[in-house]
């Protein structure tokens, strides 16, 4: 698991290979990612958007933008947490994805938090370190 801690949110992330819905004979992968957002301070928060770059091991970047996650605008309250799961693609068998999220304080004031790097790795590819 990955984890970041920005301005008193703290994000964790979880992936996960899923065999079913790759095809490595027509370089297809993909992978689920579960996210986990706790509010460890002593406000409310809401989560407006986020900002994702997905990167392959080819070194192509896509860059995902938009309102909130998975259709939602969570607002998290102090002690407690946020969970969605989510999955991407990739042309090859291993990749990193990492960002943030925007978030809106009590008073409306806008801040980032980190979504850390973490590796998309297909189980089945042995990998190389550079």
């Amino acid at each position: 698991m990955y984890h970041a801690t920005t301005h008193e949110i703290r994000v964790s992330v979880e992936t996960t290979f899923i065999d079913e819905r790759s095809a490595p004979e027509d370089s297809q992968y993909f992978w689920a990612y579960t996210v986990e957002i706790a509010n460890l301070g002593e406000e409310s928060v809401q989560l407006r958007s986020r900002h994702w770059r997905i990167t392959d091991s080819l070194g192509q970047t896509q860059e995902v933008q938009g309102a909130g996650v998975v259709g939602q605008e969570p607002v998290i309250e102090p002690g407690d947490t946020f969970s969605y799961t989510s999955g991407t693609p990739l042309n090859t068998s291993s990749g990193i994805m990492m960002g943030s999220y925007g978030m809106e304080g009590p008073n409306g004031e806008p801040f980032d938090v980190e979504i850390p790097a973490f590796s998309l790795d297909c189980p089945h590819v042995a990998q190389v370190l550079n």
